[in-house]
């Protein structure tokens, strides 16, 4: 079975850590992604760019808009993706 799994973040509690903590946080990260991969579990996976350099696309009457930044009510932006098979 494949599963996609999103991995979100908290930008401004982000900017806020130290650069030991931010090591620390990506150790993890990479530690547990090896680990997977290891294993076979991962099939696909993708860092995105920040928040701030997002366009929103729009289908609205068979017409597109196109706006900038994701405009996201929520505190946490979505950082990547991982496409794991379990």
């Amino acid at each position: 079975m494949k599963y996609i799994c999103l991995g979100y973040m908290e930008p401004d509690k982000f900017e806020t850590m130290s650069e030991s903590e931010r090591n620390v946080l990506f150790d993890d990260i990479f530690y547990y992604a090896d680990v997977l991969r290891n294993h076979g579990h991962i099939i696909g996976e993708e860092a995105l760019q920040s928040a701030s350099t997002a366009t929103t696309l729009r289908w609205n009457n068979g017409k597109v808009s196109v706006t900038d930044g994701p405009y996201a009510e929520t505190k946490e932006q979505l950082g990547g993706i991982l496409v794991l098979e379990a």
